[in-house]
């Protein structure tokens, strides 16, 4: 096997420029389609294929395009990250995680990846971060859009120097973005009014947390869920009332005693609460407080498959998270932006991530897959 392998590597050597996908999937012994995915890094492929897959290339020689555009000019690619600073296992981390994949998997494209830090509870630390990268030089930016009015104007600022930019976390209408990665905020709101409401009696009340590290500053993609959650009950003739809690993080005895108090005037009035939702990736604040006073009757919602909140979904304190695939809008983000610099290719503009609807019965089977 090994003479035939070199045979038909001398071969295509000598006659051929260009070699394609079958010649690489038969040297390789795997499917045409396996080598179109690893080719052009869409879909998921095996270990044992991608092995086999870079071997045949590595033998044979091959550059793609991008390869031999971007190896040819030497032109260091300068890319800036907007985002909210984050502690390890947060949201944003799971973000950040694709950033580094991708980082590392197009290094030898000479692509710098640069993260320029905002307090997401703070609109004025974005608009100073904004102002100081004014003076800064790149050839592309990705913004988590927290503050649509601040993004806005910034984008129109990147708009008049021709610096071309993606978004994440939320979509920002009337932009000239190249491509925007995560769900349809309105929509992920919407799916959690609706499976809230199919698990209570249309008179319950229900609590809407609001769970901070600081002040209460809404993000765009929080208020476009709740916006879908308040449309969701309002079309389903839902009839009980809905109270809203603050709860802070870190603040343990605090929270206990807000809640503690707020259920116990429930009681009074007879009208107990046993449901709530979450709208930020915090439900494991609240879930916590459930869980230590063994709370099984309460029915709660939240967003994001971070491990703290997993936690709580897999004891059944949680009863659904939806989530979003971070990890994915960090990668796509920075790949779709790079393929537009280097290439000029340009894909949809809008491209929304599965709503992922994750229980304790399907959790350990959920995988945030690149």
């Amino acid at each position: 096997m090994r003479i035939v392998y070199v045979c038909v590597h001398k071969n295509i050597m000598k006659e051929m420029n260009n070699y394609r996908i079958k010649d690489i999937a038969a040297m390789a012994g795997v499917s045409v389609g396996t080598v179109d995915r690893v080719l052009h890094e869409r879909g998921r492929v095996s270990e044992d294929a991608l092995k086999k897959v870079k071997k045949a290339l590595k033998e044979l020689d091959y550059q793609p395009n991008l390869i031999a555009r971007s190896l040819a000019s030497k032109k260091a690619w300068r890319i800036l990250v907007l985002m909210p600073s984050f502690e390890p296992g947060e949201y944003w981390s799971e973000v950040s995680k694709g950033f580094d994949k991708v980082e590392r998997e197009f290094s030898i494209y000479h692509l710098q990846i640069e993260r320029r830090f905002f307090n997401q509870y703070d609109r004025r630390s974005f608009d100073i971060l904004t102002t100081d990268i004014k003076k800064e030089e790149c050839q592309g930016v990705i913004i988590a859009t927290l503050f649509s009015n601040s993004t806005f104007k910034f984008s129109q600022w990147l708009d008049r120097k021709n610096i071309p930019y993606v978004f994440i976390d939320s979509y920002i209408d009337n932009t000239n973005c190249i491509a925007y990665y995560g769900t349809d905020s309105y929509k992920s709101g919407y799916i959690g009014g609706r499976l809230l409401y199919e698990s209570i009696h249309p008179d319950d009340d229900v609590l809407l947390f609001n769970i901070l590290s600081r002040r209460r500053i809404e993000s765009t993609q929080v208020s476009m869920r709740e916006k879908g959650f308040h449309d969701y009950l309002s079309q389903s003739g839902y009839r009980g009332s809905l109270y809203s809690l603050s709860l802070s993080t870190g603040k343990t005895e605090r929270n206990r005693y807000i809640l503690d108090s707020f259920f116990s005037r429930a009681a009074n009035r007879g009208r107990p609460v046993r449901a709530g939702i979450i709208f930020n990736s915090r439900v494991h604040v609240a879930a916590k407080y459930f869980r230590e006073n063994r709370r099984d009757d309460f029915f709660l919602i939240g967003y994001d498959a971070i491990e703290a909140n997993t936690h709580f979904l897999k004891t059944g304190t949680v009863s659904h998270l939806i989530a979003q695939r971070p990890e994915v809008q960090g990668y796509n983000s920075v790949r779709a932006l790079f393929h537009y610099l280097a290439l000029k290719q340009t894909g949809g503009k809008v491209n929304y991530m599965p709503i992922d609807i994750l229980i304790k019965e399907n959790i350990d089977y959920y995988n945030n897959y690149i």
